[in-house]
């Protein structure tokens, strides 16, 4: 099996910052960096299964209908998902909100179906999958690391800026409010982008 299944999603071929996709839900949940984790590991687990399972029907779903089955399958998962975050991790689910309901638009999820999943064999397809879905999460967490600890001085809600570097404490640090509003995230997530093409300029212009 070819490498690059698994090192051009995470890499080369970011679905996020060369491909742009899955932007919305990178500016929506990276306020605190739990609920992007769980909104990394949540997409990458609904993309990796739903790559698998599209590629074990690929040759008995008639063209015709195979968009109505690819989003059958997503959206069995994603309520999967949801069900298990609400009995396992409720605080995370409340903070998530409507966002995992929306997992089942993510166009990674259908475009890797679509691209990858129905042309080839289940384990690559699992495996691409779970590659893209990884690719995605690392810019969504990083972008989230950010935003917190600039934003609010905690990782995970742990205080990480010591309380004696504030301005209140007779400090010099304050908090920078922006980094929690949603036009910061594009700002960063665009940061990531022109990053990943200014490293790829060759690849960017083919």
């Amino acid at each position: 099996m070819d490498k690059s299944i698994i090192t051009n999603p995470i890499l080369k071929n970011n679905p996020v910052t060369v491909l742009v996709l899955g932007i919305c839900s990178a500016l929506a949940v990276t306020v605190k960096l739990e609920p992007a984790c769980v909104m990394a590991i949540s997409v990458t687990a609904v993309t990796g299964f739903a790559s698998l399972i599209a590629s074990l029907l690929r040759n008995t779903i008639p063209n015709r209908i195979r968009i109505i089955v690819q989003l059958v399958i997503v959206a069995l998962l994603v309520i999967l998902v949801d069900q298990i975050l609400k009995a396992f991790a409720y605080d995370v689910s409340k903070q998530l909100s409507v966002y995992v309901g929306l997992i089942i638009t993510n166009c990674i999820i259908m475009g890797r179906i679509e691209a990858f999943a129905l042309g080839n064999k289940p384990l690559p397809s699992l495996i691409d999958g779970l590659a893209n879905g990884a690719g995605y999460g690392l810019i969504l967490i990083a972008i989230a690391f950010i935003r917190e600890l600039i934003g609010s001085g905690t990782l995970f809600g742990f205080q990480i800026i010591p309380e004696s570097w504030y301005m209140a404490n007779g400090g010099w640090y304050l908090n920078n409010g922006m980094f929690i509003m949603p036009p910061m995230a594009l700002i960063i997530t665009g940061c990531f982008i022109w990053l990943q093409r200014s490293f790829q300029k060759d690849e960017v212009k083919k």
